[in-house]
């Protein structure tokens, strides 16, 4: 031991009952744990016994060494944690052999202490457990301990980052296992502060328009002054028949932009106007609202294209002034060739469509082939002078880029009127419904400074979750989805316009459509079905909290339940998307091809343009292999030379899969059993 004797740095001592616990150290390491026992003597409290600690046995050895020890040492600590009565017979002990220079008290974690570690802790590094102070590293893993007791699920990454980091910020690990318990503590739940903003732009006055007069009647009878974003329009050009992509927050007035321009061409006699969206839902509410707000000037249809296997052309008229449709259904008009007559406006609305894997193909190639179809018509006769195209988003991540490669104008207004507080808390599926219910009643019962109540819109995954929360809420609600009738959903526009309800519950799926003025979004999910949000997504939700003549602010609360997934075919939890959705960049809105996109745009393009196919491809804005698609669908029959094949029509016609289509007709022409063309395709699909 005299080796070990001559090198000691520290001797740590801390109280265990009736003895103490003595860790020796140097160069921050540990060399040995012993025992150390006093006893009271005339001379006043003296080593008794000393025994070095190695596991579960002890060595005993000379009381006397314990003090050679110590005056070898360069410095002796003293646990906070122990005894006043335990520090005042340590420190006379030390006294005794002159030694109280080097014996200081500090704080140190309990837990080290007590596993025979000398860590102290400081004011700025030390973390309370009940009411005690441990290091960061046993509050790490003390903190583990409890989400895996607490059943919390396993949280990891960025989602057990932010915990860590909220514990070392306010230095109590008690209060992030509340936040796990579905506490709201504002210091913790907040992430981040969205500011506001605000571009100035001078309004143009709707006196100054020179519209047709139905219209300008109608707007002026509604407004005196545009919106800026409406105003930014209309100085770059939107009534000289200038195509514009329009890239502005939710509830802007971006929409407005398309009908005014649409609906002025249409009674000028300048073609028909077709408003697009990507879902039948939106397609019906659209169509409703042009009904309720033009339908006096100009007839309204619908082409939702709900089935892709029947088309009985329910409720839709290609001779209609106005036709309101799914990017589907009026792609299918054109792949059957129906004459939907002199189109002067087309509004492509959620245009960042584009970039998503399982439907921006058919939206590239649906423009690609809408802007063939009138250009051709134009060429043919003299009195038709093309279309104009606007298209609408609140969510691009490269808007320069998109509006060149559409070659439009850029009307880009960014504007947040209002703060936007975002906040993130976890919960499983039935402590969520508890928050909702907080959170609701809590919003509610606050007024604004402009004499409003909050109100809050729910977003969940599912039509059945919208009607489970609504009706647990004890404040009044009222679901909001696709699958209500136009009356009940009116209803509940109206009930929450004249602040009768506290909260409507919608899907992820309708959050383009809704336009409710909420001061407070909930997410009680992160996925639209059975796919998690995009950040596009996402950030379009969110800004639907606070209106300027509403609201002081925005509120949005985040609830994530730890290692869940809504389906076997999602990767990641919802807890790993939840921070990548709040830390992520919006996505650049780009179309990708894999080869049975390739494949079907290209047949829908032959179908459509015959041997004007190949530009129709080179147009578009994905990168098509042309060459390779062509090949595939002589090989497959589909086309003969540049014409589609009666086969080819049928593929199109219905939006099937190419390749699934040539699967299944391989298989019957080779006698398969029905079952077995029903496990290639399913097989086929787990491959891709």
């Amino acid at each position: 031991m005299s080796k070990q004797v001559q090198q000691v740095e520290t001797i740590f001592c801390h109280e265990t009952g009736d003895d103490y616990l003595v860790v020796v150290q140097r160069d921050g390491k540990r060399l040995f744990r012993a025992k150390l026992g006093l006893s009271e003597t005339s001379a006043g409290p003296r080593p008794a016994k000393f025994r070095l600690k190695d596991g579960s046995s002890e060595e005993p050895r000379q009381p006397d060494e314990f003090v050679e020890l110590a005056r070898r040492a360069k410095r002796i600590r003293i646990s906070e944690q122990t005894s006043r009565t335990g520090r005042d017979e340590l420190i006379e002990m030390f006294e005794g052999y002159q030694l109280e220079d080097k014996a200081t008290a500090v704080r140190t974690c309990r837990y080290c202490a007590s596993a025979g570690r000398y860590s102290p802790i400081t004011t700025e590094t030390a973390v309370k457990d009940d009411q005690d102070w441990i290091c960061q590293d046993c509050a790490r893993q003390e903190l583990e301990r409890q989400l895996s007791y607490s059943g919390s699920g396993k949280v990891t990454g960025a989602a057990k980052d932010r915990l860590e980091d909220l514990m070392m910020e306010v230095q109590d690990l008690e209060r992030i296992v509340n936040l796990l318990k579905g506490q709201l503590d504002p210091d913790l739940t907040k992430f981040d502060t969205i500011s506001a903003t605000t571009d100035e732009v001078d309004p143009v006055r709707i006196d100054s328009l020179n519209l047709h007069p139905g219209l300008q009647g109608l707007l002026e009878d509604r407004f005196e002054t545009l919106l800026p974003v409406q105003s930014l329009a209309v100085d770059h050009g939107l009534f000289d028949g200038d195509d514009q992509m329009v890239v502005s927050a939710t509830a802007t007035g971006k929409t407005l932009v398309g009908e005014m321009t649409g609906i002025d061409r249409v009674l000028n006699g300048k073609g028909k106007m077709l408003f697009l969206v990507p879902l039948v839902a939106l397609a019906n509410q659209k169509y409703e609202d042009f009904q309720d707000e033009y339908g006096h000037l100009v007839d309204v249809s619908i082409r939702v294209g709900a089935s892709r296997i029947t088309d009985d052309g329910n409720q839709f008229d290609p001779n209609a002034d106005v036709i309101v449709g799914t990017y589907e259904g009026i792609d299918h008009a054109l792949r059957t060739g129906k004459d939907m007559g002199d189109i002067g406006t087309v509004v492509i609305d959620e245009v960042h469509t584009l970039k998503e894997d399982e439907r921006g193909h058919r939206l590239d190639g649906l423009i690609s082939r809408l802007k063939y179809t009138c250009e051709q018509r134009a060429k043919r006769r003299d009195d038709y002078g093309g279309a104009q195209w606007i298209y609408l988003s609140a969510t691009v991540g490269n808007p320069e880029q998109l509006a060149a490669t559409l070659e439009s104008t850029l009307i880009e207004f960014e504007e947040r009127p209002v703060p936007i507080e975002r906040h993130v808390t976890f919960a499983d599926g039935q402590e969520k419904l508890r928050i909702e219910n907080k959170l609701v009643r809590r919003e509610f019962d606050t007024e604004s400074s402009k004499g409003y109540r909050g109100q809050t819109i729910i977003f969940t995954n599912s039509r059945r979750r919208c009607h489970e929360i609504s009706r647990k809420l004890e404040y009044s609600s009222a679901p909001y989805h696709a699958g209500l009738d136009y009356k009940r959903r009116k209803r509940v526009e109206r009930q929450f316009g004249e602040q009768d309800l506290a909260a409507v519950v919608t899907t992820a799926a309708l959050a383009a459509g809704v336009d409710f003025p909420a001061s407070q979004v909930v997410f009680d999910s992160l996925a639209m079905g059975i796919e998690w949000l995009s950040v596009q997504e996402f950030h379009q939700m969110l800004g639907r909290a606070g209106r300027p003549d509403y609201h002081d602010k925005g509120t949005v609360y985040v609830l994530v339940e730890p290692d869940c997934a809504y389906h076997n075919s999602m990767e990641m939890s919802e807890d790993e998307v939840a921070f990548k959705l709040l830390k992520g960049d919006m996505e650049s809105v780009m179309t990708h091809y894999d080869e049975d996109a390739a494949i079907e745009e290209t047949l829908a393009n032959v179908t459509v343009g015959g041997k004007a196919a190949k530009a129709l491809n080179d147009r578009m804005l994905g990168e098509v292999p042309t060459k390779h698609a062509v090949g595939k669908l002589l090989q497959y029959e589909f086309i003969d030379g540049l014409e589609p094949t009666p086969l080819g029509k049928v593929v199109t016609r219905h939006f099937l899969n190419p390749g699934e289509a040539f699967s299944l007709i391989d298989g019957i022409r080779k006698d398969a059993h029905p079952y077995e063309l029903i496990a290639e395709i399913e097989l086929r699909d787990e491959d891709l």
